[in-house]
Formats: structure tokens, C-alpha cells, sequence
């Protein structure tokens, strides 16, 4: 038998090991893939109203340049409108009830040790191998901390959530500075005496915005270094919240800007869940109001979209630093309005009713190697569904516990469909579907509302369709919504 020259059995050995490595580092790479890092960004009192949602009044390039590489949701529909109630659901994939504290609530519980409480998102996270960390408001105290000034680190929101959870204060002393803060250090003290809306001269960091924004760039850069763990980084932005405040620079771009007009601006008649706007009208608002002064609404709704354009620019920071660092390439990115908020649709300047308005708010979603970029579905879907749903993209188990679905079959086929979405406030609770409302109220009065038609949500027409009435009354009550 004639024998292989040595040098052949050199190169065969060299290639084979060439093959291997090359093969392993393949394996490596599909690894990494089926663990995606997570980027979450949660913007405070967000509607729907952006350039990429149809708003061509709005300039929000940063936002939009998002919606193009990934899928929009124009229906989606948060839990509960108001900040507290609606992050506890984002964050533990739970109906839970209306109550700013809810989170605060559940913490006591699993520090009393008397009932099994399930894991949050972070925290399910956590246990699958990520490291976590939040920046700014992602549960309803930026830090979420509690104590006179939110800052107390014996009395935590989300116990065990996160491997770090900052809110950096700058000059607003403490992060319950933070939440309300106007320019240059100004805290509130006494609502009465802060002006509702502000626009001064100078940098991003002369608002809280610009000091969370650059510790969430901080953060990024170093999570992005750790080749081990893929990162869960959640962001919070606090405006638009009120009171309004951006630099004036973000003001000017609407100077010209012509608004198009409230859309159904009176106050409903009859029981609904309308309010007198007390959250606005704590505010110094000159003696004047919005609802009787035009000048003064085209005023505070220009305020209001400063913000939105003051806030897009903190994402446009994150998203190109993203790519800096190279981890877009395997982030999923969430962007995320934590409700709704009327600017004089039915004489409301706020949150806090069950009317569209307060509960639609924007979600986008992007994921790398997805097929159905610059995507726009009207599929109705909840907050309530995004816990599974970043599971799915994660490749993690999604919990038993949580009650939303994944919405990657939306994500993955345009001709998907959502499913109701239901929500709760106060003394009532409410289900919206594709084409109809329903309000329910604790005492059993009823609105109903056909979406389809020109009066939307101005004419209750319960009476007409009492077997419409009867059946979405049935969907409530088999949820079990909590109120209190």
C-alpha cells in the first residue's frame, strides 16, 4: 500500500482544522442569534400623534426612522391610562388594577412572603442568563425607588428586577425632582406655582431628558462590551409629561406649523368617563383654559409636541449609539408610549378617561433579519402583550403566568389579526374591538360606542343594541378586571 506523503497529510489536517474552527465559530454565531439583546424604550404620556402615525404636523425623524425598519402598531391600546397601573402590567404581563402604587403593592407582598407572586419581565429576564439594567422611568418612580424623594434604597419597586436601575439628577436634587422637573434645576414644590408649559434657551441637558439620555448612552456602550450575556437596557423618557418643558429650539420648528383642529372638542353628554382635567389644571395656567381659548389650546398643543420632538431627539441619540457600538445587529428594539393623552378631544387636557384618546398609544417594534420592515398593522393589540411577545424574539419560555400573546405571528404576516384589548380606571372598566366600545361602570351603566361611524366616540348607542350590549358586557366580566 503506497503511503501519503507527509506534506498531503499536513494540508489535509491544516484544512480540516480551518473547517472546524470555522464551523464552531458558525455555531458560535447562530448561539449568540437565539439570545438577542433587548432594548426597551418607554416614553411617558406618548399618543399616537407622530409623523410615522400620520401626524404630518409632528417632526419626529428619529422615531420614524425606527418605524421604518421595523412593524407599527396603530391599534395598540394600553391597560390602563395612567403611568402606574399601565407599567405594572408592561412589567408583569398581569391585568392588575388602577392604582399608581400597584407595583409598590406587590413588592410588600413578596416582602410579607405570604402568597406566591410571579416573576416580572426583568426578573424572568434575569434568571435566563440577561443582565438588566433600567435607566430613568420604566416603573412609576424614575429609579424606582420609594421615600419622601424616591430615593430610598430600602423600598425598591421591583425587588430583584434589575442588576442596576439609575435615575441620574443632575441639578433637580432628587429623581422626585426629576418627574416634574423644568429647566435648569427647577423642581415642583407647589404645583400651583410651575408654569404648565415652558420653552428656554440652551442644550438638551438643561431638561431631565438630556442628563437620562446620556447615562443611557453610558449604559449602552458598557453592556455592549460584555461578549458573555446579552443585555435587557430599558429606557425612560419622561416627556411629554407634564409640565411641558423643552428647549426652546425644539419649540421653534413649530412656529409656523399650522395644527389640524380638535377632533370632537366638546364634553360629552351624559355618564362617561370625562374629568375636569385636574392633573393640567393644578399647573399655572394664567387664568386662562383651553377650552374656551383657542389661542391659548394651539399654545399648550405646541408645548406639548415641542416635548414629543424633545423626546424623539433623546431617541435618535440612543438609536445611533446603538449602531456605534455594533449590538444593533442582534437588539431588539421596543418603543413603547405608556398611554394616551387628550389635547381637548372632549374638553379633556390629560389622561385618565377610557376614551380612545387615553388609551392608544405608539408601539414599534424592531428586530434584527425581520421581513416586514416599514410595516404598519391596524391589528388591535395590548400592552399587556409585550412580555411574550419579547420572550418569542428572545427565544425564551414564555411564562404560563402571563395573560397578553406574542404578537410575533403579527410581526412575521401582515394579514395577522389582533384581538380585544381591554382596559381600567377608577369605576370602570372597558373592551374595545375592532369596530366598537364598550364602557362598563361599576354601577352597570353602559356606553357604547361604534368607531366605525363619523360620532365615534361621541354618541352613546347602547339602547339601540342591547345584544351587542350584552355580549361585550359577558367579554368584561369573564377578564375579572380589578378597579381597586
Amino acid at each position: 500500500m503506497k503511503s501519503i506523503p507527509y506534506h498531503t497529510v499536513l494540508a489535509i489536517c491544516i484544512f480540516a482544522l480551518i473547517f472546524s474552527c470555522k464551523t464552531k465559530e458558525k455555531q458560535l454565531v447562530k448561539e449568540v442569534k437565539k439570545q438577542p439583546n433587548v432594548l426597551f424604550i418607554a416614553v411617558d404620556d406618548l399618543r399616537p400623534e407622530l409623523n410615522c402615525f400620520g401626524a404630518n404636523h409632528i417632526s419626529s425623524p428619529n422615531i420614524d426612522k425606527l418605524a421604518i425598519s421595523g412593524v407599527s402598531f396603530l391599534n395598540h391600546y394600553v391597560n390602563a391610562p395612567s403611568c402606574g397601573p399601565s407599567r405594572y402590567t408592561l412589567l408583569t404581563g398581569l391585568y392588575g388594577f388602577a392604582s399608581n402604587n400597584a407595583l409598590f403593592q406587590r413588592a410588600d407582598k413578596i416582602k410579607k412572603g405570604k402568597e406566591k407572586i410571579h416573576l416580572s419581565m426583568p426578573e424572568w429576564f434575569r434568571a435566563n442568563g440577561y443582565t438588566t439594567v433600567s435607566v430613568g422611568k420604566i416603573s412609576h418612580h424614575p429609579g424606582g425607588r420609594g421615600g419622601d424623594n424616591w430615593d430610598d434604597d430600602e423600598i425598591l419597586e421591583m425587588p430583584g428586577a434589575w442588576d442596576k436601575h439609575i435615575s441620574p439628577i443632575g441639578n433637580w436634587e432628587h429623581p422626585r425632582g426629576i418627574m416634574h422637573g423644568l429647566a435648569n434645576g427647577e423642581i415642583r414644590l407647589k404645583p400651583s406655582d410651575m408654569d404648565v408649559f415652558q420653552a428656554k434657551e440652551g442644550a438638551d441637558n438643561i431638561y431631565p431628558d438630556g442628563i437620562t439620555a446620556d447615562e443611557a448612552l453610558k449604559q449602552l456602550r458598557l453592556l455592549s462590551t460584555d461578549t458573555e450575556k446579552p443585555f435587557f437596557l430599558a429606557i425612560g423618557i419622561i416627556k411629554p409629561h407634564l409640565p411641558f418643558g423643552a428647549p426652546k429650539s425644539y419649540l421653534d420648528r413649530y412656529k409656523d406649523v399650522v395644527f389640524p383642529p380638535i377632533a370632537h372638542p366638546d364634553k360629552p353628554k351624559g355618564k362617561t368617563t370625562w374629568h375636569s382635567s385636574g392633573e393640567f389644571n393644578k399647573y399655572n395656567t394664567w387664568g386662562k383654559n383651553p377650552n374656551t381659548d383657542s389661542v391659548f389650546a394651539d399654545e399648550t398643543r405646541k408645548h406639548y409636541a415641542a416635548c414629543v420632538s424633545y423626546a424623539d431627539a433623546q431617541v435618535g441619540k440612543i438609536m445611533t449609539e446603538l449602531k456605534r457600538t455594533g449590538a444593533d445587529k442582534n437588539t431588539v428594539v421596543i418603543l413603547w408610549g405608556d398611554h394616551g393623552w387628550h389635547l381637548g378631544e372632549h374638553a379633556i387636557w390629560g389622561k385618565h378617561s377610557l376614551f380612545d384618546e387615553s388609551l392608544k398609544s405608539p408601539l414599534i417594534i424592531h428586530y434584527p433579519e425581520m421581513n416586514n420592515q416599514n410595516f404598519k398593522t391596524k391589528a388591535i393589540v395590548e400592552t399587556l402583550d409585550i412580555f411574550p411577545t419579547l420572550c418569542d424574539l428572545a427565544g425564551l419560555e414564555i411564562p404560563e403566568f402571563v395573560q397578553g400573546k406574542s404578537l410575533r405571528p403579527i410581526l412575521e404576516n401582515q394579514d395577522s389579526i389582533g384581538h380585544d384589548a381591554f382596559a381600567y380606571y377608577k369605576n370602570a372598566r372597558t373592551i374595545r374591538t375592532k369596530t366598537h366600545r364598550l364602557t362598563l361602570h361599576d354601577d352597570d351603566d353602559v356606553e357604547l360606542y361604534d368607531l366605525t361611524s363619523e360620532e365615534k366616540e361621541t354618541k352613546n348607542i347602547s339602547s339601540k343594541h342591547p345584544d351587542l350590549v350584552d355580549v361585550l358586557k359577558k367579554r368584561i366580566k369573564g377578564k375579572k378586571l380589578k378597579l381597586y
